[in-house]
């Protein structure tokens, strides 16, 4: 197999990761006089609330493009690092997926579920406490922030394009 084909579908993630790793700066994201930032209503649709899964009993809860916005900011300042685009440099094979969320055990494609992993990290298969991912103390987020970057994680992975994938669409930010 020619190496091209090999390593390009990863070599954007490669590339943002060195970047990264060396120290490099992006540009602050564009936040609109309403407070809500773009990528949340451009790639995740949300110019009003949104109702996304709370727990395994079917509940739902809505969440404001403000919600969204402020999980996004969580997500970068907490979780980027490791999970650029909803990848997962770590261990690749375990993407942010709506796929590989739900795949879980326990599944992970709730807020609730999603917040419980945070407060005890495990692996993909659940049978071993995580050390990929840090343990999040309620001294460091609270639930409240918690519910809004899991809130963050599942919309991105229900719509955002190119979210989770080794491979972007041509509309991917």
């Amino acid at each position: 197999m020619h190496l091209t084909r090999l390593w390009a579908p990863r070599l954007g993630s490669l590339l943002l990761f060195l970047v990264i790793l060396v120290g490099g700066t992006f540009p602050p994201p564009a936040i609109a006089a309403s407070g809500v930032d773009q990528y949340v209503t451009q790639y995740l649709k949300a110019t009003a609330p949104i109702e996304l899964p709370l727990n395994d009993r079917g509940e739902t809860r809505a969440f404001t493009p403000e919600d969204l916005t402020r999980g996004k900011r969580l997500f970068e300042e907490n979780c980027k690092n490791c999970h650029v685009g909803g990848t997962t440099l770590p261990n690749p094979l375990v993407s942010l997926s709506l796929r590989d969320l739900k795949g879980a055990m326990p599944p992970r494609d709730t807020i609730a579920s999603l917040v419980a992993f945070q407060r005890l990290p495990m692996s993909y298969d659940g049978s071993e406490e995580s050390y990929w991912c840090r343990q999040v103390s309620e001294d460091w987020l609270t639930t409240d922030q918690l519910e809004d970057l899991a809130a963050f994680i599942l919309r991105a992975a229900a719509v955002a394009p190119g979210w989770g994938t080794e491979t972007f669409p041509d509309s991917a930010p």
